[in-house]
């Protein structure tokens, strides 16, 4: 029985790695699950970078296209029709049918407005000042350039070819040439634009490369660190469940050897002839009944866990009254209630529901609440047991409480979580030198687990502990418990 019967962990290796070992055994239960969470939460997270990357590479590739490639493509329109303005104008110039001409010279006009429109849209997206510069540069020589195609091709019109030829010569020429230049210009810039988006895109996706190989590198790292720990953990698990059992042998043979030698010695008493009188020979012979009784409750509580362990137990369950488990309890444990001048407080509700279980393994869930408190009540000499209908939040619907309190050494808090476990004993227990194997309340819950039901404890270092047993009411669960068998504890780990 191991109530407060719990030790705190401690580090099982020395060392440089002894915190960490120390954190990995108290993170036992979890560690797994938490490492293989904190790598998928980490990988996650690098990985998501990395979509980024790869999202912004595409976005910079699609800007690369919209900003220079399709730039490109509207100088390289525009240099046609300044070229069709130009070729229209000197078509106009080596005809003398005066219809041709009139069609070449709409031909160019048609030209020249959409090299208008090209200039006014290049002028529309360009940011940088250099761009605006040269675009404003072109619409000026473009402008002036136009000032001597109308002059040209009035002069065609009116019948002056020679006239014509000679502005185009003086003047249409050198102005078409700086259009042809700034065209150039603009075409470097473009180029020079998509040279360097390209080298962007080169560097982004060069980054996105190294993110990869680190997530691979993270990834691999922390999944062989997950690996090492979660195996570090087993063999401390291994180690210090190594441990408990060699110290719950230790503590058996403690148990086994004490009234052993009580029997030995008053058996051998009574064979020499040392005992006489009945009132000598009964206090003796009620010696070793009590020393029988409490090797029997050591061998039935280590058989009980032996099976429970195994999944052997079943149990038989059937409709029972409240009152009636309690009664069964406190007739197996009034000799050793009244031995030690224990009073035993009982308050059981009027009108309390039946209970699904089996009757004996209610009573042994009961009777290892009771001894436990026996132990650890120190000087007070008081044990309350009180059975009540309650509503439970967890199951939405009503259950019988049966609790059993004490006003004993109470339990750490950090030794919570442990209680339950099998074999484990408090620091405080082991310090004060109270016998015991460590498998009382972790036979309890077990019980209480197969009944359908749960075993919860409040408790208070000086002030004492409250141990609860909840089960549910016959009338919600009849049906599902009633051919309900005994499961391995899955409290008990091996």
């Amino acid at each position: 029985m191991n109530g407060q019967n719990k030790r705190a962990r401690k580090g099982t290796l020395a060392g440089p790695a002894a915190p960490l070992d120390r954190v990995l055994a108290l993170a036992s239960p979890y560690n797994s699950s938490l490492l293989l969470l904190i790598v998928f939460f980490l990988v996650t997270m690098v990985g998501l970078f990395v979509i980024r990357d790869l999202h912004a590479t595409n976005v910079e590739a699609q800007k690369m296209y919209a900003g220079s490639v399709q730039g490109l493509q509207r100088i390289g329109e525009l240099q046609y029709e300044v070229q069709e303005t130009r070729r229209s104008t000197f078509y106009a110039l080596t005809t003398n049918d005066s219809n041709l001409q009139l069609e070449y010279a709409d031909q160019s006009r048609e030209a020249d407005r959409l090299v208008n429109e090209g200039i006014s849209e290049y002028l529309r997206q360009a940011r940088m000042p250099h761009e605006i510069e040269v675009g404003r540069r072109l619409q000026l020589d473009w402008s002036g350039y136009l000032g001597v195609r109308n002059e040209v091709l009035a002069s065609i019109l009116e019948g002056s070819t020679k006239e014509a030829v000679n502005l185009d010569l003086k003047g249409g020429v050198p102005s078409f040439e700086r259009v042809r230049q700034d065209l150039q210009e603009i075409k470097r810039l473009y180029d020079e634009q998509a040279s360097q988006q390209l080298a962007n895109v080169a560097a982004t996706s060069r980054r996105t490369i190294f993110r990869l190989i680190g997530v691979l590198g993270i990834t691999l790292a922390l999944a062989s660190a997950s690996v090492w720990a979660i195996q570090r953990s087993k063999m401390l698990g291994a180690i210090q469940l190594a441990k408990l059992q060699m110290e719950f042998v230790a503590s058996v043979s403690h148990e086994l050897r004490t009234p052993l030698a009580v029997i030995s010695s008053a058996a051998d008493n009574i064979a020499d002839g040392l005992v006489g009188g009945k009132d000598q020979l009964k206090r003796y012979g009620s010696a070793i009944q009590n020393q029988c009784r409490q090797i029997t409750e050591l061998v039935n509580q280590i058989l009980l866990f032996a099976s429970t362990k195994e999944g052997k137990n079943r149990y038989t369950l059937r409709p029972l009254q409240v009152s009636r488990i309690i009664d069964a309890v406190l007739d197996n444990t009034a000799e050793l209630v009244q031995e030690i001048g224990f009073v035993i407080e009982r308050r059981i509700e009027s009108g309390l529901p039946c209970v699904m279980g089996d009757l004996s393994a209610l009573s042994q869930c009961l009777q290892n609440l009771i001894v436990n408190a026996v132990k650890y009540s120190g000087e007070s000499r008081w044990i309350g047991i009180r059975a009540f209908v309650h509503d439970s939040e967890e199951r939405s619907c009503k259950e019988i409480r049966i609790t059993v309190q004490d006003r004993g050494m109470g339990i750490d808090r950090l030794e919570m979580p442990h209680i339950f476990e099998p074999f484990y004993r408090g620091a405080a227990v082991m310090a004060a030198q109270i016998h015991g194997t460590g498998l009382g309340l972790s036979l309890a819950k077990s019980i209480a687990e197969a009944m359908g039901g749960t075993l919860s404890v409040v408790s208070e270092l000086a002030v004492g502990s409250i141990f609860t047993l909840h089960l549910p009411i016959v009338e919600k669960q009849e049906s599902e418990m009633a051919s309900v068998t005994s499961k391995p504890d899955p409290s008990i780990r091996t």
